[in-house]
């Protein structure tokens, strides 16, 4: 949990660090919010008092009493503002409706016609957005924007680069072009990222200080908190995971490098070691999942072998980082998450080089398999409520 300040000028700032505790809570106290915060209890109360006026925040029974009045127990309101996430690769649409509470209100699926033109995809995702909110029964006014995830790399106006995956989507600029199309204000990011954020927002992450999202999707990728602040890089590419070596010598990766955990671990990856273990014809990602799941021992085998590599580029990841929590999550875990947990747990308690430090958590996403579009609802509320530092810092503040 993030700590506030008592210095002046500073009440955005602040009005956010105690709308995230109110958030990341079952009901929370406000003399809590100050112990957790550092805020003052009079700085607690005069903001609590103006989110209640705005709705953001409900009072919702009383606490135990250890002496005096029973303290009240303070919620987001779930129904004060929704967002619309959606995400895409090349084979499926995503879209999910999320409330203020991070509460799953609809989600629709829909298949991605191979080699569609950029512009047919826009289209899709915005008329998913408007299907999603006419069968929920939401007003726009209640809609506080639409949260977009999709591949990598992006630039800082929402421009795809080249993603190695979609050929033909160099230079599109898909924030402007699904502005347009659906209407919304769009927040975007990569895949990877809003995954870590809608699970900070709304998972299992949401008390964690510092963790790494390792998201198996299409391709792997990740996404990082560090400090309780989602960390982006440079060009707002960071945490490519996928990239790290686990196979000095090993296949190829488009990245210009060789054995990267990508190359080994992909659903294709896996497609093609079943092949060449003279499977019958399952080539089939699912179908290895569910077989390894039903524990078929060749597709079971395959699965374990890419668990083990994606163990090895964890334990570098928690080297690295020396973090408290590695969630697993993405489309390419249904069914399987179970193994690559067990694996990667059992590679960075015993591996680590701060194992006998502090033990780091490894878990598998409740949300595993929306991941990427309640990471696209989350950005709009993260972006609109959540305490940022590079905020607090700047001088148009």
């Amino acid at each position: 949990m993030q700590q506030g300040t008592n210095l002046p000028k500073v009440g955005t700032y602040n009005r956010a660090v105690v709308l995230e505790a109110i958030q990341a809570s079952d009901g929370i106290s406000r003399v809590r919010i100050a112990a957790m915060t550092g805020l003052t209890a009079q700085t607690v109360s005069v903001i609590v008092r103006k989110l209640l006026k705005e709705g953001l925040v409900v009072e919702d029974g009383s606490a135990p009493s250890s002496g005096g009045k029973p303290p009240t127990i303070l919620r987001a309101s779930a129904g004060a503002g929704y967002a619309v996430g959606v995400h895409f690769d090349q084979q499926e649409l995503s879209g999910v409706l999320t409330d203020l509470a991070g509460r799953l209100v609809a989600r629709l699926h829909q298949p991605v016609r191979p080699g569609a033109r950029p512009e047919t995809v826009i289209r899709q995702l915005a008329r998913a957005v408007r299907r999603i909110l006419r069968e929920a029964g939401v007003p726009d006014t209640k809609v506080l924007g639409v949260g977009l995830a999709c591949p990598r790399p992006l630039d800082a106006d929402g421009v795809m680069v080249s993603p190695p995956r979609l050929p033909g989507w160099g230079r599109v600029p898909i924030k402007e072009l699904l502005q347009e199309h659906s209407r919304f204000p769009v927040t975007v990011d990569n895949e990877a990222t809003a995954a870590a954020i809608g699970e900070r927002w709304a998972g299992i992450a949401r008390s964690t200080p510092s963790f790494a999202y390792l998201y198996l999707g299409t391709g792997i990728s990740g996404g990082l908190f560090l400090d309780d602040q989602v960390y982006r890089g440079r060009s707002l590419n960071a945490a490519e995971f996928g990239h790290i070596t686990v196979e000095p010598g090993g296949p190829e990766c488009y990245c210009g490098n060789r054995g990267c955990v990508e190359t080994v671990c992909c659903p294709s990856a896996i497609e093609a070691a079943m092949r060449a273990a003279g499977a019958d014809g399952r080539s089939d990602h699912a179908a290895i999942c569910a077989a390894a799941a039903a524990g078929e021992p060749l597709a079971r085998r395959v699965i374990e072998r890419a668990a083990e590599r994606l163990a090895d580029a964890a334990v570098s990841l928690v080297n690295m980082l020396d973090i408290d929590l590695l969630v697993l999550g993405g489309p390419a875990l249904r069914e399987v998450g179970g193994i690559y947990r067990q694996a990667i747990e059992r590679a960075v308690s015993g591996r680590s080089l701060a194992r006998r430090l502090h033990a780091v958590r490894v878990e598998t996403s409740p949300i595993a398999a929306d991941a990427a579009a309640i990471g696209a609802a989350s950005l709009v509320f993260h972006t609109t409520y959540a305490p940022r530092l590079g905020a607090l810092l700047s001088d148009r503040m």
